[in-house]
């Protein structure tokens, strides 16, 4: 079984940065995808941005130019980088593992941006 912990979320104003970091219970490496996910309030879940073993990234429309994925092996943990937040970056944001047919998921971190 596959542990995923997020944290860094919070409050924000619009305009500022945050960064989000998904610690695993096992080597990332063994996991060929990694990903953030978010939920607005009201809304369906949605992808944000992915990163696979390799390092090939690839972004929500919405974030490109913002955002940024990074893993660091070593540590068994992705990140988050987000700058130039807007109020509907509000959201809870959650990382996903994937292995092989298995996906696995964290508890989700909030993240809210005020206008």
């Amino acid at each position: 079984q596959v542990q995923l912990v997020e944290s860094g979320g919070g409050l924000v104003q619009a305009g500022g940065s945050l960064r989000l970091s998904c610690a695993a219970s096992v080597t990332i490496a063994s996991l060929h995808a990694m990903g953030w996910y978010r939920q607005p309030p009201g809304k369906q879940r949605e992808f944000v941005a992915g990163i696979t073993t390799s390092g090939s990234t690839n972004y929500a429309d919405s974030v490109k130019g913002r955002f940024t994925i990074s893993r660091d092996n070593a540590k068994s943990t992705v990140y988050l980088q987000m700058n130039s937040l807007k109020p509907e970056d509000t959201a809870v944001y959650s990382c996903k593992g994937e292995r092989g047919f298995y996906a696995f998921w964290g508890q989700g971190t909030q993240v809210t941006v005020s206008s």
